[in-house]
């Protein structure tokens, strides 16, 4: 691999995505090559151009992005599969990215896709004992670390059900997210409770789709009025004693780190591209739960610790504020097809960067962030520039 300032600059030439929901008679091949289309036909180029490809997945088994890529016509290309849990995408991402920046190939395409299971997620990403525990059941997972917030920052349940109320008004604006209707902040309070404090509107919703990108040399673009450049694609794992066990336990143990993956992530995308939180024009935000998106957005560095509930009721976070965020409506409105939902953040990065995103349009958007996390843990942190 070639030192970063010898890398050469790697365009996004094309992008496709399909609509996300639950479709009973369709697979993720089904899904993959739908948007593996839309993305060369958004590209203006045709799939013989294309000389390697990089299949994000985490359920659909044995050589999925084969699958999905038999749909279209195999060719004799590398077809590498990878599975990163929920940074899935972002991760094979990440190496179409290197791939053509490094001049190993000019032309390639990434593709997140998955059909989900009915029900909770059967995460299996974690010890035999924390199965045993239930540790694996997302929505208790995200409980303790949401009262563990509150206890640190005196956020209230208002503060992270304002979060769900925002992405859903946004997400009645996206054509392609699952949920396409407002709530209202008495409705998220007074949904079901699912694990305490988390009730059912402040979850996200599972979702079976796909989205796709051609990544490409300059010179290979068929068309440079919409070309967006890849700044910085960045992949984190956790930093030992950051997670488990609980935070108080490892304060007290002084195993406590002074950075965690995500700030790790962060710190190491905003140098690569040269640019820092400040410079970020909109923001898509990991919130597969609505209080996640706090502590996101104070670990990626656009505030300090315990400030977000505010600035969210001042409406800086809005589409109009200062740094919209979830502008498709995130994970809370669009959905959630593990493998996939990587992809869905960098395409609503590049829609909003190209000026297409229609009547969730950020004004003079140029710059945009993009932050997916796994189970692993893994954090990825996707920067694009216009």
């Amino acid at each position: 691999m070639k030192p970063l300032n010898e890398m050469r600059e790697v365009a996004i030439a094309g992008i496709g995505i399909t609509k996300w929901g639950f479709y009973e008679n369709a697979e993720w091949y089904d899904f993959g090559s739908e948007a593996i289309l839309a993305a060369l036909n958004d590209a203006g180029m045709e799939w013989k151009e294309v000389q390697a490809a990089f299949c994000g997945s985490v359920y659909q088994g044995t050589g999925s992005g084969h699958q999905a890529i038999k749909e279209v016509g195999l060719t004799g290309i590398p077809i590498i599969n990878v599975e990163n849990a929920c940074s899935s995408c972002a991760s094979a991402f990440r190496l179409a990215y290197q791939s053509v920046a490094a001049e190993i190939y000019d032309v390639v395409i990434a593709v997140g896709m998955e059909k989900m299971p009915r029900g909770p997620i059967p995460s299996t990403a974690f010890r035999p004992w924390e199965l045993k525990l239930g540790f694996n059941v997302q929505p208790a997972n995200y409980a303790l670390m949401t009262l563990q917030y509150m206890k640190e920052t005196g956020a209230t349940i208002e503060d992270f059900s304002l979060v769900a109320v925002k992405n859903r008004k946004n997400g009645a604006l996206n054509p392609n997210a699952r949920f396409q209707k407002p709530v209202t902040l008495e409705e998220v309070m007074n949904s079901r409770l699912v694990a305490a404090p988390l009730r059912l509107l402040h979850c996200c919703p599972l979702a079976d789709g796909a989205s796709a990108f051609i990544l490409c040399s300059r010179d290979k673009l068929k068309s440079k009025q919409g070309a967006v450049t890849v700044a910085a694609s960045v992949l984190t794992s956790g930093v030992y004693g950051e997670e488990y066990p609980p935070a108080d336990i490892v304060k007290s143990l002084k195993y406590s780190p002074s950075e965690g993956m995500t700030e790790l992530s962060a710190r190491q995308a905003y140098e690569v591209a040269g640019c820092g939180p400040e410079d970020i024009d909109v923001v898509q935000a990991y919130d597969s739960m609505a209080p996640g998106e706090l502590w996101d957005l104070e670990e990626l560095g656009f505030c300090k610790p315990g400030e977000v509930p505010k600035l969210l009721r001042e409406g800086v976070f809005d589409l109009n504020g200062r740094l919209p965020v979830n502008t498709d409506g995130g994970l809370m409105s669009r959905g959630h097809p593990l493998g996939a939902t990587g992809g869905g953040q960098i395409y609503e990065i590049v829609l909003q960067l190209r000026g297409e995103a229609g009547p969730r349009q950020v004004k003079d958007a140029k710059v945009g962030l993009a932050h997916a996390m796994g189970a692993g843990p893994n954090s990825a942190v996707t920067i694009l520039k216009r």
